[in-house]
């Protein structure tokens, strides 16, 4: 397979001034995917689950089968345990009301680990704080790994365990099985927070024994605005919704009301079809490409970076020494210059990355930094755009007046 060819579908990369390693933040949309979005307002524009007419019919048709197919994608059992939501924020947020706000009490203990995104830190701190349990953080090594001495802090106070699937600082991969089981020895769910993980590599969620997984849509070339949570069904069953009006009812009464079957009942209002098909598209998409490639792909990129950086003296890498546990993400910083600069002088040779505390602030506390520059490749990236990024960072000190 070639990158050039895998390119042409992608029509912002036509324009090759520009670098785009901000694939962490959010990736590019294959024309596929903007078509079958296109279609579906051309085509079969409804309000789905509502109506008994043709239109209305082929809506909810094309919304379930979407839900069918991240089923499918992902592992789950049935297409019931996927819930539609924004994003992976919404979907986890969805979880701590849902699940946290029923099932925590004080005394209990949620354990969340350092190298959380805030979206799976800042729901669990509102758990904590209305029901009175203890937040508890497991720290990683030298090696970017959680110790055995460290996992023992999930324990039988411990309720739900919250951690990333791969951190969207570091890029490592977190062993999910096997935190799963810890959890499940001690009678705890784990929430686990795929947004990193999901358009990188194979996703299993039964094989990972997750009780919650998040992701969202954008940054596996589906459209903003789409996210799934899946929630294993025995677990979805013991759930209250999280919002309450339109199309998530069986019966309204004045008095009180029936909830719809699931997973609908946690999915209040007018659903966007048109995300959940582009999103069905995405899946296509990456399937056509395939794992086996994306993950090589991204794996040649990451070692071309990584070792180029290496080799320069005012460069500060973070993370794995190999360069092989970053899935495709590279975080730094160049001394003497802030990331923002940083960020800001490779953009003016059109270079993108991204820079600051990632929606991280805990993790880059612990790192012992305010901020970071972060390089993000994805399986559409050339190893002559790597090339490019590296020669750029060779003159982000000149541009702001040093003189090596």
């Amino acid at each position: 397979m070639d990158v050039r060819d895998i390119r042409k579908d992608f029509p912002i990369l036509q324009d090759e001034r520009y670098i785009y390693f901000d694939n962490a933040a959010t990736s590019q949309r294959p024309r596929q995917v903007v078509e079958a979005v296109k279609n579906f307002y051309e085509t079969t524009n409804a309000n789905p689950l509502r109506g008994l007419y043709e239109w209305s019919i082929g809506a909810t048709d094309a919304y379930e089968n979407a839900r069918k197919k991240v089923a499918k994608f992902i592992g789950a059992k049935k297409s019931s345990e996927i819930i539609f939501t924004r994003n992976a924020t919404e979907s986890i947020n969805l979880a701590a009301y849902a699940w946290g706000m029923d099932n925590v009490k004080e005394g209990d203990e949620i354990v969340v680990s350092i190298m959380e995104h805030h979206s799976n830190i800042l729901p669990w701190q509102m758990v904590a704080k209305k029901t009175g349990a203890k937040l508890v953080y497991l720290e990683y090594d030298e090696n970017c790994e959680f110790t055995d001495e460290e996992l023992a802090k999930i324990c039988d106070k411990t309720k739900l365990v919250a951690v990333t699937n791969v951190s969207n600082v570091l890029g490592v991969t977190n062993p999910i099985r096997k935190i799963a089981d810890l959890a499940h020895a001690h009678g705890a769910l784990i929430m686990v927070d795929g947004a990193q993980a999901a358009p990188h590599m194979r996703t299993d969620v039964q094989a990972l024994d997750a009780d919650f997984y998040a992701f969202s849509g954008h940054k596996m070339l589906a459209p903003m605005g789409i996210g799934v949570l899946y929630v294993k069904n025995a677990v979805m069953k013991t759930m209250s919704p999280f919002l309450t009006g339109g199309e998530m009812i069986e019966l309204v009464t004045r008095e009180s009301a029936t909830y719809a079957e699931l997973p609908h009942k946690f999915e209040a209002g007018t659903v966007n079809a048109a995300g959940a098909v582009g999103l069905a598209a995405a899946i296509d998409y990456i399937e056509g490409i395939g794992f086996d490639f994306i993950e090589e792909q991204e794996k040649k990129l990451t070692r071309l970076v990584y070792n180029a950086m290496s080799d320069m003296d005012i460069i500060t890498l973070y993370g794995s020494k190999n360069p092989d546990n970053h899935c495709g993400i590279v975080t730094f910083n160049i001394e003497g210059c802030h990331p923002h600069d940083v960020s800001s002088v490779l953009d003016s040779e059109k270079v993108c990355v991204r820079a600051g505390h990632h929606c991280a602030q805990p993790l880059l506390q612990y790192m012992g930094v305010n901020a970071t520059a972060r390089a993000s490749m994805y399986f559409y990236n050339t190893e002559d755009e790597a090339l490019r990024f590296v020669e750029s960072l060779k003159n982000v000190r000149g541009w702001l007046g040093y003189k090596d």
